[in-house]
């Protein structure tokens, strides 16, 4: 298909950017109200990240599947339902009166939010001619890091001048405005869903996927908080996932009509490129979790600065996606881009291990800055590598497995970081505890002068200001082991990425994807 020209062209630009930052801004944008709505719902704060958790399965379980529903149904017509569907899922999602309700209509929405996203990049794609596509493809690539960003900024904005539903509320003039956009000025493709009586639906690879992966997001998102396998859900949604992905790979593998063509991964490019987006799922995702939890717990500031702080590097950075798509366009092979990233966000991860609780919003500039363009220069080189040497017939499903490892990966590193800094925090403060003894003649004078203080400002008698010194200390021996259990976090990232390094170099030097191919490898991305 030709590209679009002209005002057709730049509405399909904007529509599918705005879906797609769309579906991604409502990953990260409720983790900022979650305190609100479990005050608003009368539930505590383990029960309403339900309202994450299952935003998140309903992604990873839709996400492998767009392919063959959009051939099943016509693309065109699967994404313009997608839309609104997840349009009216956010507007039920606002109007929640209970948990159960609100969790509902979260799932729903992320069935049509992640076919929004694994669909808006083929239309887009289809909207420039070939030899310009690389070049959409960094467009879009603005968008994968753009949304996840803007989260917590719009989620902060909205919870210091309005309340937790208009959270979901903003996606309604937004998604009524790219539905009709879409009607008017998405094309359809030659025989687009025409040959529906012919595609064998697989059904038991569908179920087996959706019952694997689901089972899979509910340990990774939920283990923590559960206290891993001494609670009986992890154990026995543990096992459910074994069963259910041992079944899945079974079924995919032995079928002649797979949902998901699980063979491609026979291939080492491919196989390396899955581990390499499972790695940038944990980078990309993980600093957005920790970062916000830093600088909140530790260096102060607002739900609202927080989302700034992350915003303004991201948006100085997130151009060089255009630079990298142009530079592939004109026949620069993917992997010098991808050992520039993965060496970036590696110095992301250990400069960011250094910083301090006395830190501003600009210090960290220069930090999120490398985060930026790290995650820029891998993210679509990977698109480009997840289809080298494949038939066209094997780009959804190839495209469709990077999407859901890189989702994984969010969710995986997510999961270990919450235990690590669980762990970490107990291990600094056993050690800095260690500090806190009247042998310690530091210690003893630390003390003495905050009694001194307490009593000078409040008349307290000695040993009642003694016993509040004791708890001022406590408080900042706890802060300072929150601070440098996030900090190690921060370095744990460094370290997948050093493990992913060394594969990098067994991807081939130039991409085996021709020009064309290339062109219909990034048609079907996403």
């Amino acid at each position: 298909m030709s590209g679009a020209r002209g005002f057709a062209k730049i509405i399909i630009v904007l529509t599918t950017i705005t879906a797609a930052i769309m579906e991604l801004l409502d990953t990260s944008i409720v983790n900022v109200a979650l305190f609100n709505m479990s005050g608003s719902l009368g539930v505590n704060i383990e029960d309403v990240a339900w309202v994450i958790t299952s935003y998140a399965i309903a992604n990873v379980i839709i996400i492998p599947l767009t392919g063959f529903l959009g051939e099943y149904f016509g693309r065109k017509n699967y994404y313009i339902v997608s839309m609104i569907l997840f349009t009216v899922a956010s507007y039920m999602c606002g109007a929640s009166t209970s948990l159960g309700m609100l969790v509902f209509w979260r799932f729903v929405q992320g069935i049509g939010g992640g076919a929004l996203l694994s669909t808006s990049q083929a239309i887009l794609f289809d909207a420039f001619d070939p030899k310009d596509r690389a070049i959409a493809g960094g467009i879009f690539g603005m968008g994968i890091v753009l949304g996840p960003t803007l989260g917590p900024t719009v989620g902060g904005y909205i919870m210091e001048h309005l309340n937790w539903p208009w959270i979901f509320y903003v996606n309604i003039p937004v998604g009524i405005v790219a539905t009709i956009l879409a009607i008017n000025f998405v094309p359809k493709r030659e025989g687009e869903g025409a040959n529906k009586a012919n595609i064998n639906i697989d059904y038991l690879g569908i179920i087996t996927l959706a019952v694997g992966i689901g089972s899979l997001q509910y340990v990774l998102e939920r283990g923590e908080a559960e206290d891993w396998f001494a609670s009986h859900y992890i154990q026995i949604f543990t096992v459910v996932a074994f069963v259910g992905l041992v079944g899945f790979i079974y079924r995919e593998l032995t079928t002649k009509n797979p949902a998901v063509n699980l063979h491609i991964l026979g291939s080492r490019v491919q196989a390396i490129t899955n581990i390499t987006a499972f790695v940038v799922g944990i980078g990309l995702f993980t600093s957005v979790y920790v970062f916000p939890v830093l600088v909140q717990r530790i260096n102060g500031f607002t739900a609202y600065e927080t989302g700034l702080a992350i915003l303004f590097p991201t948006l100085v950075g997130v151009f060089i996606f255009p630079l990298i798509g142009k530079a592939m366009g004109a026949g620069v092979p993917p992997l010098p881009f991808m050992v520039v990233g993965c060496i970036m966000f590696g110095i992301f991860g250990w400069y960011g291990g250094s910083m301090n609780g006395f830190a501003d919003r600009w210090d960290f500039f220069f930090v999120l800055i490398l985060r930026t363009f790290g995650i820029s220069m891998m993210q679509l080189p990977l698109i480009t590598q997840s289809v080298a040497g494949l038939s066209p017939k094997d780009y959804p499903s190839a495209i469709a497995l990077s999407n859901m490892t890189r989702q994984l990966g969010g969710a995986f590193g997510i999961a270990i970081a919450n235990n690590y800094i669980s762990n970490r925090f107990a291990q600094h403060r056993s050690d800095l505890a260690a500090n806190m003894a009247v042998s310690n003649p530091a210690f003893v004078e630390r003390l003495n002068t905050i009694t001194q203080g307490i009593i000078a400002r409040t008349g307290a008698t000695f040993d009642a200001a003694t016993h509040q010194a004791y708890a001022v200390l406590d408080f900042t021996l706890n802060k300072q082991a929150y601070m440098l259990s996030y900090l190690d976090t921060f370095r744990l990232i460094t370290l997948f990425f050093a493990l992913v390094f060394p594969l990098l170099f067994l991807l081939p030097r130039k991409s085996k994807v021709d020009a064309e191919a290339a062109a219909k490898a990034a048609e079907e991305a996403h």
